[in-house]
């Protein structure tokens, strides 16, 4: 069924593009693109599940507007996000003898848009680069806002480049596909956005988190308020000088067990990384007193009842100790000249940027809630 899309624009001035909404995109691919990008040639990178359920729909829309692809097709997982992959993106690229004003498509989750993006970052000194995000992940975070890159051994995403799309094309019906794991690993990205500066937007996912997950206008309808908040975020702050860093609320956190677990997917994904980490950052606040308890115990209700994982004895299998933790944090790209920066909070929809945060402190909090401690959950 094709719907007509709502369009969202991120407002980069001379760079700025639109992120379409709806469904059946997957069909009109090839006449949205061609209509931005006349006379262009394109490779499409996804991974080997997407292009089973997917390809096949983008390639024939992609041809109806005269777009006749190259395909690159990487292994699904995160552990995709590495120099060895990047590599061959690129000379896939090269080999397909596209131009630096051709277009390279990603088609896939998190790490294919990111992945693909890089790689379009660099291949000829920058092409351009279409998004068009699966999973309801990337529909709301990944997609939007220009950050590449790959996953080092020393940490996740600490290389890569600002490249923005051309376009994203968020197509919803290509999230029936997904599994009940990945839809709950997106849906802890949109909560983000509540917890960061909409309380009402929160207390609206509260009341109609099982639409959202049943699918219809409310799914569509919190698409586009997380695609809002995103946006709005980017244009003020397009290189995560200032208030952009607030979109990592839960990733200091959430990043460092992702690199304890050694980005094994079977035992935790970035989501779910994501919404122990929201967790870990109302629970710390409410540890140095700059929240109530009440906001901690809301959030971790709220990511209880979707079925989301709230705490590090969620993961399967055994964590570093909370030192080892500390030092992953300390490689996070939210440090800044060795001072730990966190996006604490004061409240539901009240997060801030702190600075400087104690080690000392955090490292007695991971400690406090570590799965071995007797206080932990």
């Amino acid at each position: 069924m094709v719907s007509v899309p709502v369009t969202v624009e991120v407002g980069l001035g001379d760079r700025a593009y639109d992120i379409l909404i709806g469904s059946g995109l997957l069909s009109r691919a090839g006449e949205e693109i061609s209509r931005r990008l006349p006379g262009t040639r394109a490779a499409v990178v996804t991974d080997e599940n997407v292009a089973a359920a997917h390809l096949d729909t983008l390639k024939a829309g992609l041809e109806k507007g005269g777009i006749q692809p190259t395909v690159i097709t990487m292994p699904p997982g995160e552990k995709t996000k590495s120099f060895a992959h990047l590599e061959e993106v690129v000379d896939g690229v090269l080999a397909a003898r596209l131009e630096r004003g051709d277009v390279v498509i990603a088609l896939g989750g998190g790490v294919i848009g990111d992945l693909t993006g890089f790689a379009a970052g660099i291949v000829r000194r920058g092409m351009n680069f279409v998004q068009i995000p699966t999973s309801l992940l990337a529909q709301v975070d990944s997609s939007v806002g220009g950050k590449t890159g790959i996953n080092s051994p020393r940490g996740k995403n600490l290389v890569g480049v600002f490249l923005q799309p051309k376009l994203v094309l968020a197509d919803t019906e290509v999230l029936d596909t997904l599994s009940i794991r990945e839809f709950r690993a997106g849906y802890a990205e949109l909560a983000k956005y509540g917890l960061i500066d909409r309380p009402e937007f929160f207390a609206w996912l509260e009341a109609n988190w099982r639409q959202v997950f049943a699918g219809g206008p409310q799914r569509a309808q919190a698409i586009a308020e997380a695609c809002r908040a995103k946006a709005d975020v980017v244009a003020r702050d397009e290189f995560e000088t200032g208030d952009r860093a607030l979109l990592n609320l839960g990733h200091t956190f959430g990043h460092a067990l992702e690199a304890a677990t050694q980005y094994d997917g079977a035992r935790l994904v970035h989501g779910e990384g994501v919404a122990i980490g929201m967790a870990l950052a109302h629970r710390f606040s409410s540890r140095l007193n700059l929240a109530s308890p009440d906001d901690a115990a809301r959030v971790e209700t709220h990511l209880r009842a979707v079925g989301l994982p709230w705490r590090m004895s969620d993961i399967p299998g055994d964590l570093p100790d909370a030192e080892a933790l500390l030092s992953f944090i300390g490689q996070d790209k939210k440090v800044s000249r060795g001072a730990l920066t966190f996006i604490l909070t004061r409240g539901v929809g009240q997060a801030f940027i702190a600075k400087d945060v104690p080690a000392s402190e955090v490292l007695s909090f991971l400690r406090e809630n570590h799965p071995t401690s007797r206080k932990a959950g």
